[in-house]
Formats: structure tokens, sequence, C-alpha cells
């Protein structure tokens, strides 16, 4: 019976690795794969709750960024400064942290939310990629429970397959705003080009003409510069 238990649980956890494997190379957004990763590894961990937090490298600041909890106190808790608390200590250090009851451990710092939520224990990894902390993935239990050196195995496992994909989608969502403002950049220049034909406009000049028809209208400028370039087609 134990075996057949202990069987099922690694088949879900095979499961698991192999969801999160898919968002990897997946061009789900950010925030979709984020709930997928949450999602799928409390279930796995047969965790309460289980948090993922990115961080904030400007600001210095871990903010929870998807659950499957849907605690508006939990959800809503301020950002953790990097090095305070365990998720901060976590994402400082790059080492998983475990603490047996986060409502009496001093280095928790959300202890009123933890006694509310009736959180106990807490495995916090950190979420990292390229040597890099991103953020921290955190998983909480209803009852005092003691991690397992499998646990901790899987969840580190599952925080990188997560960071992988965090970082993919990010360069992904980065490319695309690039292409698209040199996209828009081609157009306006265009469209600066032909005003300056037919207006006889400098560069400058040009440029400002379609700025001010931009704000004027509320429009942005790539859409009265092709507009320009329309007008001059039809």
């Amino acid at each position: 019976m134990v075996k057949k238990k202990s069987s099922r649980a690694r088949t879900k956890r095979i499961e698991a690795l192999s969801e999160i494997s898919k968002a990897v190379i997946s061009e789900l957004y950010l925030e979709d794969i984020l709930k997928l990763i949450v999602t799928v590894t409390a279930e796995v961990m047969r965790s309460k709750i289980c948090s993922l937090l990115l961080l904030d490298e400007k600001k210095g600041e871990l903010t929870v960024k998807a659950t499957q909890y849907v605690s508006k106190a939990y959800i809503e808790k301020a950002p953790i400064k990097l090095g305070e608390g365990v998720a901060g200590r976590v994402a400082a250090e790059g080492k998983p942290i475990i603490s047996r009851n986060v409502k009496k451990d001093p280095l928790y710092i959300n202890r009123k939310i933890a006694q509310k939520e009736k959180l106990c224990s807490l495995l916090s990894v950190p979420l990292a990629v390229g040597g890099k902390v991103i953020g921290v993935l955190n998983c909480y239990t209803s009852k005092p429970h003691k991690f397992t050196k499998e646990e901790i195995s899987v969840l580190t496992t599952v925080a990188n397959q997560a960071a992988v994909a965090i970082r993919n989608t990010e360069l992904m969502i980065n490319s695309r705003i690039i292409k698209e403002e040199l996209e828009s950049r081609k157009v306006i220049e265009r469209a600066k080009d032909l005003l300056m034909q037919q207006k006889g406009l400098n560069g400058q000049e040009a440029y400002r003409f379609i700025q001010k028809l931009s704000m004027d209208s509320r429009r942005s400028m790539r859409e009265i510069a092709e507009a320009i370039l329309l007008a001059k087609n039809i």
C-alpha cells in the first residue's frame, strides 16, 4: 500500500515536471505560465498555498505574482525586501529555507496573515536561471510537516524549470516590444519624409507635426503616421 502511494506520488511529480517543461517552450502569456506553475506545484506538493514571487531588481523587492489561493489578505500582502523574511533571505542567498511553523518563526514577516490563514510549515526555494535568482517559490502546509529531501529536490527542480519558462517569456515579450518599436520608427520616418516633401518641413518640424496630431487626437504616433501614409495612397 505504501509502495503504491509512493508510486502515485512519483507519477504525479513527473507529470507536474512535464507540465512545467511544456511551459518552457510555449507561447503562453506570462500570467498564464505563472498560474500554471503554482496550480500544478500546489497539487503535486499537496500544499495549502503555493505562491510565486518575482524579484524587482531596481526596487530590491519580491512581490507575489501568482498563487492558487484566493485569500485577498495573502495576495495583497506588502512586497518583501531582498534579504528580509524567509523569502527575502532565500532570494538573497539563493538557497532553500524551511520553516517548521511560520506563525512562530521570528524570521517570517507576515505572522499575522499566517495566523489568520492557518498556515504552518513552509518550504521556500529560489527561482534561478543562469546562476541568477529572479524570484522565489513558496509552498505552505496547514499542519506541521517535515519536508523530505525528495520534496525539496522536486520543488527545486520545478523552480528551475519555472525560472527558465519565465525568462523565455520575458525575452519573447522584450523581443516583441523591440520589434514593434523598430517597426513604429520606420513608419514614422516614412511619414516624416512625406511631410517634408509635401509641406516643405525639415525633419524636426515634421516630427513635431506628427507628435502634435498624436497628442490632439489621443492616438499613437504610429497610428497618425500610418494615416498620413494612407492618405497619400487614396
